[in-house]
């Protein structure tokens, strides 16, 4: 008994581990991305007297193909998805897109319905969405699709 939890507990705590690597890795580059996504949107509205919502989806294709350069070989690296680029491409572009709409959302409901500064999406886009596209990244688009992920896998 007394090895049995041992073992767990160690299981557990390599799965921790390895769980908090993969949300720091992904913490770097979502910042990244998103920086790059909110730079393009703030940028587009303040300088380039560009519509938010154009802005917004600007911001949103640059942010996508950077993110998918360095999701799949940083912040997932060793996941456990032996898929191709070619099969992982339209399920990241699936999720990125749920995070467009999540964007858009925003700049939507306080730009345009609740007639807020352009800027006020911007928390939102920065520490929301974000969430969700992490969840997404990692159950679903870079996951191994078996029934079991081991801790390597993590």
């Amino acid at each position: 008994m007394m090895i049995w939890l041992l073992k767990t507990h160690f299981l557990l705590n390599e799965n921790i581990h390895l769980l908090a690597g993969q949300v720091v890795r992904f913490g770097i580059t979502g910042g990244l991305t998103t920086l790059i996504n909110a730079g393009i949107y703030y940028g587009g509205i303040k300088w380039i007297h560009l519509s938010p919502l154009l802005a917004n989806f600007i911001g949103y294709l640059v942010a996508m193909i950077t993110g998918y350069i360095m999701h799949s070989r940083f912040s997932f690296r060793g996941h456990g998805c032996q898929d191709s680029h070619w099969q992982l491409l339209p399920r990241f572009f699936l999720a990125s897109l749920l995070s467009l709409a999540g964007n858009s959302f925003w700049v939507w409901l306080l730009v345009d319905v609740m007639h807020q500064l352009k800027w006020t999406p911007l928390p939102f886009m920065i520490f929301v969405t974000p969430l969700l596209s992490f969840w997404l990244n990692r159950q679903w688009v870079f996951h191994a699709h078996s029934d079991e992920l081991t801790a390597s896998e993590l």
